[in-house]
Order: structure tokens, then C-alpha cells, then sequence
């Protein structure tokens, strides 16, 4: 007999620009048993990655927690007793109330989250008014992006982009930075298409990823020092008279203050010095993308990703990079100019989902790259009591693991994690509550890399006992008594809200798509194709202007001007730190995985393989490791081991391990993450996974 089969329209959660299109098919029993990449999505077109493409695996995995736990072991061991979500519900309320009660306020609550998944109501609604009311300690959510975010900020201003549809017209498309074969693959489904047009594809990365080895020319600079070669391309433009006068007089500020830094800073030798690169390749690259219009036929782009943030100078970085395209002009083209995320072009009306305005006047704000201090008491304000985990696994991917553990590991701190698995973080809990997946919620999103609004319609029942982020916030609301008003509202309606349907919206943002239009399937922005936003300048900064100069970071007691700030442990600048610890270690994400999401399916391990370091062969036989060997891989933060690959994808100086597995599933209970720093970036407070000194021995 033929099954009856329903779809529904759904879209990809994950912390990836694609923001993919999916269709499921559930049977008359209510399960899903298929799900496939939605072909009528303009920019995802039916593809889904290997990871997502298996997400039933994920869905119906055995080890799907389906009911609340209460811990019954030792911290960390993983033992547990089910309890009913009432008992939970009602154990985390008082255990707040009682905190919130004592001396040390409810400041001694931390909330702890980030892009697990990105809808806008799974993301960041009902959760943050929750602890906005309850007056938690604030968290700035910096793992990942805000350096690059900041620095773009600095010279383009809020919402700079471009159209990456539109990218198939460029004919020099850099990726800077950026796996895009891997971490944007639908994009680089474009840069493939732009090339088939006579595109050429270059890649700028200290590591020859998937797309540096498919490009047509990999540059293999030096980690951490991506602004310099900026600068020393600059410095050739203007040396060779490449630059576009008219676009750089008529829609800038600071030209002239920026090229005597330039000419006096930053020769070609001095940058060959710091980027590891020859002047041949610095003055190759200067030319080819200077005159990309007269050698291939059309403007440039560049694409640029948050890995090259990762360092201590990240978000001078970005700011730097992105002031090449008005030297060049390539802001005239649509399609061109430089890229890094298209997540301010949505206007949501964020502050009602989260409503700031309830947050008590001087609550601290404690940064999430430095849970390690926060857990260890070491930040201003009270100690933290309590921490509320989602959307998370501060175990498995925050710096300095070694020191987050402990932390976790205390008997005074009351822990709670809602995820749909046991992970690293979950053993540490003292409540775990049992989340849904992406079928089982009903979820609105945006994108960071393309231009369309998507409903995530719910398709299957919630597994057993599993609740979604924002009724678990309303039980905890009710529970502590919170006003009613600030939690009765459906998730419809908080997306429509957010959406800033007619009338609806207090504070004016409206983002000119019905709720109804986006449930049928993706929605682009009310923008015209061939979008090129800042063709005639009217950049959206206090000038109006690209500003090569800024008046903002003067007034701030900062450089005004783009420069080389090198990483916090750089060979070139740490020399005794370096005599310790030699080799800079990029520790890019795994293609199985994403972020530590993935990486307890059979399938994404099996896909991983065991976890590999990759070395030069100069800095291999300096120390006696032969290819396949076990390494230890150490500084003073920790140590993890991993099998050695002697091979030309990094050059001497720099190894490669890529993350980012659990803990539990590792030999000796550690990820890279134990060497890893809490330093932070010098725009945006965001971490420095990049930037960090190792030595490496036989294990």
C-alpha cells in the first residue's frame, strides 16, 4: 500500500551563512522519513551539505534525551535520575530565587548561549527577556564574529555588504580567509559559475583548505597578519597609480592622512617580512586585483570570513581589508567590493524580542570568551552561582577548557543545560532539560549569507518530553512570578512581531515581509537584484563616507587609521614565547562538523576520522615525527594528542589541527581548546582561537 506522505517547509538552523532550504516528508504516523534541500530556494536550490543531509540522524538518534535529569553522580561523570518537568522547573526557580534573594543578587546568574540555532526565536527572544527581568548578569555573545563585525563597522558602517547573487558578475573573487568550499558552499557554487565565465579564484590562508586547493592561486600567508598585506597592497596601488582617484575622492575620508602611512609604513620588503610572503607574490596579488577590470574583464570581490579574526589584532584586520574596495572602485559593481556577512540587512525588530529595556541600570556584562575568570571568580561583581546553558557546549569550544572544567566542577555552582544530547557541558549539570530539534519548533530566520527571510515550520511532534527554548522560558517565568504579559504571546505571533507587520512594531523596524508570505517558502528582501548598495558612496557611517579615517576610533583613544596589529603571541613580536613554543596552530572546524554540533553522530566521526595534525616536513624531521605518528601537542594552557600528516597544506612555522570533537570522545578527555587562550581580539572582545603558540613532540 502507497504511504501518504505531507510536507513541510523547513530551514537549516546551523551557525552557516547558507541558511539552507529543506523539505521533509512525514509519513501518516507522524515521523519524518525524508528530508532534502528545497530546490525552489533562489540561493540554496535543493543542496544540502554532508552534514545536514543526514540530519534525521540526528532527530532519531538513540541518544536523544526525551525527559528532564536531575544529577545523581560526581560532576562531570554523567549520572542521572529522570525527573518530571515540573520538579525541574520548579528546582531551577527556587535554586534562582534563592540566589537572586542572597548577597550576591541576581547578578550571581549567568546565562550562557550562543548559535546553536540561529532562528530569531530559538536565538535570542523570550530568553533574554527572561534574564533582562530577572536582572542576571548581561552576556556579550563574542565567540565568533564581533571583531570582524566591529572592524567592517569602522570603515563601511552598520548594514555594509553586498549582494552575493550578484557575485557571479565579479571576474577576481578573493576569499580571504574563507573555506567557502566548505563553511559557504553554496556561494562557492557562485564563485565556480563566475569562473566558468572567466573568473579567476584566489585564496588567502596560512592553511591550503579544501577551497585554497581548488582555487586558482593559493597564498600562503602568515597567521595573523592578513592586515599587512592590506596595507603593503595599498601601498603598490598608490606606488603604481592603480587606484580609482574619483571613487576615493568623491566617497572617502582620510585619503591623504591614510597614504602617508601607507607610502611610510608599509614597503613591500617590510610586508614580505611580516606575511611570510615574497615581494613577488605581494606585488603579483597588488596587480592582479588593482587591474582586475583591465586583466580579467570585471570587478573584484573580496570574501572575507571570521577565521582571520580570530587573532589578537582580528578586528584591525577586517577594517583594513575592507578598505580596498574603494581604492579599486569595485563598490560601482554589483556583486563586488568585499563581503563579510549580509546579517544587518534584515531589519527585525530585535528589541522586542528581547526587550533591553527591562535590564536593571548597571548590570554587569561579563564576555563569553572569559567564562574560564567568570566560573573562577576572577571578573568584578559577585561570583557566579548559577549558569542557564542553550544553544551551547562551553566544555567542548571555550578557550582554556582545562580551567572551564574546573570551573564546571564546582560543588557551589548550580548548573542547568538544555540540549537534545548528553554533551561535554551536560555531564556537569545539575539539571538537564531535553531540547527539540529543528522539526519540532516552529522558528523564523534570517541568513548571514544570502538575502532571504524563511519560516521553519514545525513538521514532526516534539520527541517525548523535548520543549523548545521559548516554553521552557515561559514555564521559568511563571514559576518566579514573572508579569504574564512579558511571556503570554504565541511564537507566531513574537515572529510577527519581530517582522514589524502593519502597525505592529514599537519601534519602528519593519522588515516588509509577511509572516504568512515566509511559511510558503523563502522571501528576498525588499532590495533590488543587482543590489550595489554603495555604488555612489552614501556609505551608512557618522560621514557618510568610507572612512579610511576615523573620527569615532579617535575619539575613543584609538588609531584612527588602518594598521598592522600583530597577534598576542607572534613569533616576530614574542621571541622568548616563542622559544617555548614555536609553531602558531589554526584549529579551522572539521567539514563533518560544525562548531562541536555533529561530533557524537557515528556518521560525522566516521567521516572525521581520528583527529590529525598537519605539519610541514622541515618542522616534522626537526623533531623527530614521522607521518602517522601520535603527537603531543602542548603549551603551558594544556595538551592534547593527535595523529601526525606530514604534508605541503602548511608551510614551516604553523600546524593545523581541525576541531572540534567532545571530549568524551577522545583518548585522553581533551580538544584543542585546552591550548587555547582567553585573550581577546583588540575591536569587539572576541576570541583569539588563531592565536596561539604550541610545540609539538612525539606522543
Amino acid at each position: 500500500m502507497r504511504r501518504e506522505l505531507t510536507t513541510v517547509k523547513a530551514v537549516c538552523p546551523h551557525d552557516c551563512p547558507d541558511t539552507c532550504g529543506m523539505v521533509v516528508s512525514v509519513d501518516s504516523a507522524g515521523r519524518a522519513v525524508e528530508l532534502r534541500g528545497d530546490k525552489d530556494h533562489p540561493f540554496t536550490r535543493g543542496f544540502l551539505c554532508q552534514k545536514v543531509a543526514s540530519y534525521l540522524d540526528r532527530v532519531y538518534h538513540a541518544d536523544r534525551l526525551t525527559h528532564p535529569l536531575r544529577r545523581v553522580g560526581k560532576k562531570g561523570v554523567g549520572k542521572f535520575e529522570r525527573i518530571s518537568w515540573d520538579a525541574a522547573i520548579r528546582e531551577i526557580a527556587d535554586r534562582f530565587k534563592s540566589i537572586a534573594a542572597s548577597e550576591h543578587g541576581p547578578q550571581a546568574i549567568l546565562p550562557y548561549s550562543y548559535a546553536g540555532t540561529m532562528g530569531k526565536l530559538m536565538y535570542g527572544s523570550l530568553d533574554r527577556r527572561f534574564f533582562h527581568r530577572l536582572g542576571a548578569s548581561l552576556l556579550d555573545r563574542t565567540i565568533c564574529a564581533t571583531a570582524g563585525a566591529v572592524g567592517c563597522d569602522v570603515t563601511l558602517g552598520t548594514r555594509a555588504m553586498t549582494d552575493p547573487e550578484a557575485a557571479v558578475n565579479s571576474r577576481y573573487i578573493v576569499n580571504w580567509g574563507s573555506n567557502t568550499a566548505v563553511t559557504n558552499t553554496h556561494f562557492w557554487r557562485i564563485e565556480h559559475e563566475a569562473r566558468k565565465r572567466g573568473a579567476r579564484i584566489v585564496t588567502i590562508d596560512p592553511y591550503k583548505s579544501p577551497t585554497a586547493a581548488k582555487s586558482d592561486w593559493w597564498i600562503p600567508i602568515r597567521p595573523g597578519t592578513d592586515a599587512a598585506l592590506a596595507l603593503g597592497v595599498m601601498h603598490v596601488i598608490w606606488r603604481e597609480g592603480w587606484q580609482d582617484d574619483a571613487y576615493l575622492n568623491d566617497h572617502c575620508v582620510g585619503v591623504k592622512e591614510l597614504r602617508e602611512r601607507v607610502m611610510n609604513e608599509y614597503p613591500v620588503l617590510r610586508v614580505s617580512h611580516i606575511t611570510g610572503l615574497s615581494v613577488e607574490e605581494i606585488e603579483k596579488f597588488a596587480n592582479e586585483y588593482a587591474r582586475s577590470q583591465e586583466l580579467f574583464g570585471g570587478p573584484a570581490l573580496i570574501r572575507l570570513n571570521y577565521g582571520l579574526q580570530r587573532h589578537g589584532g582580528g578586528g584591525m584586520a577586517v577594517r583594513t581589508i575592507v578598505c580596498l574596495p574603494a581604492f579599486t572602485g569595485d563598490w560601482r559593481h554589483s556583486g563586488a567590493g568585499a563581503l563579510l556577512s549580509t546579517s544587518k540587512a534584515y531589519a527585525f525588530d530585535d528589541t522586542y524580542l528581547t526587550r533591553p529595556d527591562l535590564i536593571p541600570r548597571g548590570t554587569r556584562t561579563i564576555n563569553m570568551v572569559q567564562l574560564a575568570e567568570a566560573l573562577h571568580g576572577e571578573l568584578p561583581g559577585p561570583p557566579v552561582k548559577a549558569l542557564y546553558v542553550y544553544n551551547s557546549n562551553p566544555a567542548a569550544v571555550n578557550p582554556d577548557q582545562s580551567r572551564v572544567l574546573s570551573g564546571l566542577m564546582r560543588e557551589d555552582l548550580f548548573t542547568v543545560v538544555h540540549d537534545l544530547f548528553q554533551t561535554d557541558s551536560a555531564d556537569y549539570a545539575d539539571i538537564v532539560l531535553p531540547a527539540t530539534s529543528q522539526l519540532e519548533h516552529f522558528d523564523i530566520h534570517s541568513s548571514y549569507g544570502h538575502l532571504y527571510v524563511q519560516s521553519n515550520n514545525q513538521a514532526i511532534a516534539p520527541l517525548g518530553e523535548s520543549k523548545p527554548n521559548t516554553e521552557v522560558f515561559r514555564l521559568l517565568a511563571k514559576a518566579m512570578d514573572i508579569e504574564p504579559e512579558l511571556f503570554d504571546i504565541s511564537d507566531d505571533e513574537l515572529a510577527r512581531m519581530s517582522l514589524g507587520e502593519t502597525g505592529a512594531s514599537a519601534t519602528g523596524a519593519h522588515v516588509g515581509i509577511t509572516l504568512e508570505a515566509t511559511k510558503a517558502g523563502p522571501v528576498r528582501l525588499n532590495l533590488p537584484a543587482n543590489w550595489a548598495p554603495f555604488a555612489e558612496g552614501k556609505f551608512p557611517t557618522p560621514s557618510g563616507k568610507c572612512e579610511l579615517y576615523s573620527a569615532r576610533e579617535a575619539r575613543a583613544g584609538r588609531d584612527p587609521l588602518p594598521h598592522y596589529a600583530p597577534p598576542h603571541e607572534d613569533p616576530q613580536t614574542k621571541p622568548e614565547l616563542a622559544a617555548k613554543y614555536p609553531l602558531q596552530m589554526l584549529t579551522p572546524p572539521a567539514p563533518s562538523f560544525l562548531n562541536s554540533t555533529f561530533a557524537n553522530l557515528d556518521v560525522a566521526r566516521k567521516n572525521a576520522g581520528e583527529r590529525t595534525l598537519e605539519i610541514s616536513a622541515q618542522d616534522a624531521e626537526k623533531r623527530g615525527i614521522a607521518d602517522g605518528a601520535m603527537v603531543s601537542v602542548f603549551n603551558d594552557r594544556g595538551r592534547f594528542r593527535a595523529r601526525a600528516i606530514i604534508a605541503d597544506t602548511v608551510k614551516p612555522g604553523v600546524v593545523v589541527t581541525l576541531g572540534l570533537w567532545w571530549r568524551k570522545w577522545t583518548d585522553d578527555g581533551a580538544n584543542c581548546n585546552t591550548t587555547t587562550s582567553t585573550a581577546m581580539t583588540d575591536l569587539g572582545g572576541g576570541a583569539t582561537f588563531f592565536d596561539n603558540l604550541v610545540e609539538v613532540t612525539p606522543s
